[in-house]
């Protein structure tokens, strides 16, 4: 069954569902990931120059065999660069590191202070040049958009952001869509530990499903696009298996009210790195 997609500010189509590969090494591990995945039916695939792993991801798309235009590849600009000015420089090894004339979608990182306004105009001028199918940012609070948008002549097309049954952020979300901003959670599954939040665990029992099946399924219905990491390939392919059941607007509901603030990851106002 085809995932589902969403249609981007500028026309370009994105699956809902995509393959991260935070921590996954250079090497064969990755290689072997991102084959399964668009093995598995995955059609997308996130990384970062942080990440360390653009080559193999490259690799790995390659030996799946797919023709370039059904992979939509996602990597990101590290803060290093954005702070050194060397944006143009950073994207372009990017996309030589991972083999690719194009990038799908191209995102700042994080939101550097006094620094994502420059390298945003930078993005700008590589999407109006083709490389770039589309652009967007991570990590980006409503006032860091209130920042950049009066001053940016492209609305960003996504925000990544961390997302999950404990960290819902409705007033961030609410002001993107309104936006046209497609949001994207990372750390969807909260580091596997919807494994242990017992209204999920009853929810999956309940559907013959698993709680973290049953949380990227909220996602998807709840129109969040979602990047679930793993390097296990049995893990890869559990993470699909969502397409052949439906929560019902209770379920749905159950889920929402989990909702507790709680962030595992960096804070997007409070980083030094």
């Amino acid at each position: 069954m085809p995932h589902p997609t969403v249609t981007l500010n500028n026309g370009v189509v994105m699956p809902m569902l995509g393959l991260g590969v935070w921590r996954s090494p250079e090497g064969p591990v990755t290689e072997t990931a991102v084959a399964c995945a668009l093995e598995a039916g995955y059609r997308s695939i996130d990384t970062a120059k942080a990440y360390d792993n653009e080559v193999s991801v490259g690799k790995g798309i390659r030996a799946s065999g797919l023709p370039r235009d059904e992979v939509f590849v996602t990597t990101k600009l590290w803060n290093a660069d954005s702070r050194s000015g060397q944006v143009r420089e950073a994207c372009l090894a990017s996309l030589d590191r991972l083999g690719l004339e194009t990038l799908d979608l191209y995102l700042l990182h994080w939101p550097v202070p006094g620094k994502f306004r420059a390298a945003w105009d930078v993005l700008q001028e590589l999407y109006a040049e083709g490389r770039l199918r589309a652009i967007g940012v991570s990590n980006f609070m409503v006032h860091h958009l209130a920042d950049l948008l009066p001053h940016a002549s492209v609305v960003p097309a996504v925000n990544q952001i961390e997302f999950h049954p404990r960290l819902q952020s409705p007033e961030l979300v609410r002001h993107c869509r309104e936006l046209g901003i497609v949001v994207e959670a990372w750390s969807p599954i909260m580091r596997g530990k919807v494994n242990e939040e017992p209204e999920i665990i009853a929810l999956a029992e309940r559907l013959g499903k698993t709680p973290v099946q049953v949380t990227l399924r909220w996602q998807i219905q709840r129109g969040i696009v979602t990047i679930p990491k793993s390097a296990n390939p049995d893990r890869i392919r559990d993470n699909a298996a969502i397409f052949d059941f439906a929560l019902s607007d209770a379920d749905l509901a159950t889920m929402d009210r989990l909702d507790s603030n709680l962030r595992l990851g960096p804070d997007p106002d409070n980083f030094s790195f």
